[in-house]
């Protein structure tokens, strides 16, 4: 009986990069790999109003405004963490929440070592403080909060049951954007924080 070949484990990037999902080494991972794939990830699986899709991208973008808004004395550290916050669904794409629990553990830890990746190639600490985590996970649902009452469909209070409502004064408007323009945007923002 001939051998099996191994199960291929690694995702090939337009740049080029060869990342092996298994083992994932800061040297494969590219920004612009991150903001294309990150443009191309639908929140809520799609499950929105409008003509584009909110884009994983924009999302970060906005939880990164958020924190930085609420935050105005954070590093530019810790913005660019909150930035790339959900970097690693550039790859793995944006699980709903419930399908994350009902994986359980093992997908969390396969999300941590593709996050450390991400973290390390860019100078940051492999592990967020849990402070810091905490503080980018209440602006996180605060933005979920906005997307669930603008684009998904959510009244107010279905939406207060899920997420954090936000503090009354802090407005965002949901414009989902096309996917070049979204891209375009996390890459911008990325720049800015990145002292490029």
């Amino acid at each position: 009986m001939a051998k099996q070949p191994p199960k291929r484990a690694w995702q090939r990037m337009l740049s080029g990069r060869r990342l092996d999902l298994l083992d994932p080494s800061p040297f494969d991972i590219e920004i612009e790999d991150i903001a294309r794939g990150l443009a191309r990830v639908a929140r809520w699986n799609g499950q929105t109003s409008g003509d584009h899709a909110f884009s994983v991208a924009e999302h970060s973008v906005v939880v990164e405004h958020l924190f930085t808004t609420l935050n105005p004395t954070s590093s530019r550290e810790d913005r660019l963490v909150a930035l790339l916050h959900d970097a690693a669904e550039y790859v793995i794409g944006d699980m709903i929440s419930p399908f994350k629990a009902a994986l359980g553990i093992d997908y969390k830890a396969f999300e941590a070592r593709l996050e450390e990746a991400i973290h390390l190639r860019y100078g940051l600490p492999p592990k967020m403080k849990p402070a810091l985590k905490k503080k980018i996970k209440q602006c996180d649902l605060y933005c979920a909060w906005f997307e669930a009452t603008q684009i998904a469909g959510f009244d107010p209070v279905e939406a207060d049951k899920f997420f954090i409502p936000p503090p009354r004064d802090i407005k965002v408007i949901i414009d989902p954007l096309p996917v070049v323009r979204a891209e375009t945007l996390f890459l911008e923002r990325f720049a800015d924080l990145n002292g490029a």
